[in-house]
């Protein structure tokens, strides 16, 4: 039996996959749950901008109006046209997010080949990248949201910290119940944050309205111009303007294109970048107002209600960025990635409504963590951003590939354009890198340790079929003979798992040696994961009969954005074939591997005993693919690689 599964339930989709919901619905949606990370960047971004760390003057025009430059081309360039107008075009079966990139760019290559491979590699890491932004967005999004009680009340300064904490504990604690009731009041709610910020920005824009010159390309190059190269480390600042813009292609799925780049182009980026000329011009007038220009361009009447709506706000950035990383954790258990873990769906009627309780506990400690020694959104936007841009560079590289290979009528704009990017990308990573002792070495580490734990138990599967294979029985010379000299029968159905279809599977060997028994019916069973979010029906399902009556070879498939239940899958095969599936009388027999880790092998005798640990630890591959464990039967072996 194929582990490599757990994604989605096989489900019918309405066919513009988003169900009676209408546009108008799908759009404040899409703001409520898409936008949550990137619309609260206003909170933190100009504040990180003029830290000593980067040495700019806030009493100099010019250094004002060159940054809010930079941050206005850089929500152009980078999500506007990079996320918005191009990748986004890259839906793989309706679907976005790095690992349903990696699998349209894979199909582009050579089976097997190192091309293909390498294209894994970068898609394992760009979705490793992805949880160390994960556990940063909360800490930093509700921090920067809480700090405005320093502005309003400055004595409370000691209660941030603990308030923050306390939110963690509640957000995560409430995991569980799911967030379809909640969600209905998402988008109302963060389409209220983002009219109230756009106001906000207007109303300071009026003491100072020539910080709408910014919006001129030339300010941005000037600032460059005055600053030499040592002005390529501002962009450590720059991209926290754009941190949540790959949630645009990764929500794709979610709520489709056009909902999200109406709500992008007519209330996002309007919103956000009257909020930033507005601190802008805030800054102009009064330099002082850098220490939180936010906060301070907020009238004294209106502090505690804004703190509320950010802190609101807030929350569900951090809801839309944990609901990302199941989302994402499910894509990677369904492709092979990393180990099964429990998966228990939230929602009777909303299949992306999941919980993964591993992730979730496993986030909330981090971040909880990252609270309590970090402190302050200040300190821990010297932490952000470095996972950031690198996903968005493997995007790009990604991407060129897939319009370099598929896209032939499109390729000889969206090259050029991806080798502009490419460059702003590195930039971005440069600048972040150089943060690396401020805090910056924490993604990166996270990143590398689920890097290295993904590839671990990817090659450790590899290694295992391997050794399952070598050791195996062929299936075509073995039946012959045991049909030849059968054992006693049993009436009923039984079902043998195995990951290799040809090879007799372990199960049925140790059942015929230690219970001498042969069932009537026997099916040999793999569960097969494609690279597209959602297997077409014609593919489901594949019946052969391979000895008479007594064998049938089954094949069941599903896509990475499903979660398998094998039993019902096998209940619709009654259509198919002669072959029938009664659950009173179906025995499942399994077997369950002990891995035994040896020197001079497959891997380092470390990785081999990570694996080891790994596998022990995972998720029985039976109560993944739903098979009741009243009609199971396992059975253990032991293999050493």
């Amino acid at each position: 039996m194929n582990s490599d599964s757990d994604r989605g339930q096989p489900a019918t989709r309405h066919p513009d996959g988003h169900g009676k919901v209408g546009l108008t619905g799908l759009i404040v949606g899409a703001i409520g749950v898409v936008f949550g990370d990137i619309g609260t960047s206003p909170l933190y971004t100009i504040k990180e901008a003029f830290i000593p760390h980067y040495g700019l003057n806030a009493s100099d025009p010019a250094e004002v109006l060159g940054l809010l430059s930079l941050i206005f081309w850089a929500l152009m360039i980078m999500v506007t046209v990079k996320y918005v107008m191009i990748i986004m075009r890259a839906d793989n079966d309706g679907e976005g997010g790095i690992m349903a990139l990696m699998s349209l760019a894979q199909r582009t290559l050579p089976k097997g080949g190192r091309g293909a491979y390498a294209v894994g590699i970068l898609g394992i890491f760009g979705a490793s990248l992805f949880f160390g932004d994960s556990v940063i967005t909360p800490p930093v999004s509700v921090l920067g949201a809480l700090e405005g009680i320093e502005v309003a009340a400055p004595q409370f300064h000691d209660w941030i910290v603990p308030i923050a904490v306390l939110i963690m504990l509640v957000l995560f604690s409430t995991q569980r119940f799911g967030t379809a009731k909640v969600g209905k009041v998402f988008g109302p709610i963060t389409m209220v944050w983002f009219v109230a910020i756009a106001v906000l920005g207007v109303i300071n824009i009026r003491h100072n309205p020539e910080v709408v010159q910014a919006l001129n390309p030339w300010w941005g190059v000037k600032f460059f111009m005055a600053h030499g190269w040592h002005g390529i480390f501002i962009l450590g600042a720059v991209v926290l303007a754009v941190t949540g813009g790959e949630a645009l292609y990764a929500d794709m799925g979610h709520f489709g294109k056009r909902p999200i780049q109406y709500a992008w182009y007519f209330v996002v980026l309007p919103a956000l970048m009257l909020n930033y000329l507005g601190q802008g011009a805030l800054v102009l007038e009064n330099p002082e107002a850098v220490k939180n220009p936010f906060y301070v361009g907020v009238p004294d009447w209106a502090q505690w209600p804004m703190i509320a709506l950010a802190t609101m706000a807030a929350i569900i950035a951090s809801q839309a960025v944990i609901t990302g990383a199941f989302s994402v954790s499910r894509q990677a258990m369904q492709l092979g990635y990393i180990p099964r873990m429990q998966v228990q769906h939230t929602s009777s009627d909303t299949i992306g409504q999941i919980y993964v309780p591993g992730i979730n506990w496993l986030m909330m400690v981090i971040v909880i963590a990252l609270v309590l020694v970090f402190r302050s959104s200040t300190n821990l936007a010297s932490a952000y951003g470095v996972s950031v841009s690198g996903t968005m560079l493997i995007d790009t590289l990604l991407l060129g590939l897939l319009a370099k290979s598929a896209w032939p009528r499109a390729r000889w704009w969206v090259l050029p354009i991806c080798a502009v990017v490419l460059v702003i990308d590195i930039g971005f990573l440069i600048a972040n890198g150089a943060k690396f002792f401020h805090g910056a070495w924490f993604p990166i580490a996270l990143g590398l340790v689920v890097f290295l734990f993904m590839r671990t138990w990817r090659r450790g599967r590899e290694l295992l079929h391997a050794e399952v294979r070598k050791e195996g029985i062929q299936l075509g010379s073995f039946l012959p003979g045991l049909m030849l000299a059968p054992p006693a029968r049993v009436p009923g159905t039984a079902v043998f798992l195995t990951a290799d279809k040809g090879v007799v599977p372990h199960a049925l060997l140790h059942n015929l040696k230690h219970n001498k028994v042969l069932h009537e019916r026997n099916v040999i069973l793999t569960v097969e994961t494609l690279n597209v979010p959602y297997a077409p029906k014609d593919q489901r399902l594949k019946i052969d009969s391979i000895a008479g009556n007594d064998f049938y070879r089954v094949l069941i498939r599903f896509g990475f954005m499903e979660t398998p239940d094998v039993p019902q899958a096998l209940m619709r095969s009654c259509d198919q074939c002669e072959l029938t599936f009664d659950p009173m009388d179906t025995t499942y027999f399994a077997s369950r591997e002990t891995i035994v880790a040896s020197a001079h092998r497959g891997m380092p005798v470390w990785r081999d005993k990570l694996f080891a640990i790994m596998h022990r630890n995972a998720a029985p591959a039976t109560g993944f693919f739903r098979i009741p464990g009243n009609r199971l039967v396992e059975l253990g072996t032991q293999v050493q690689i």
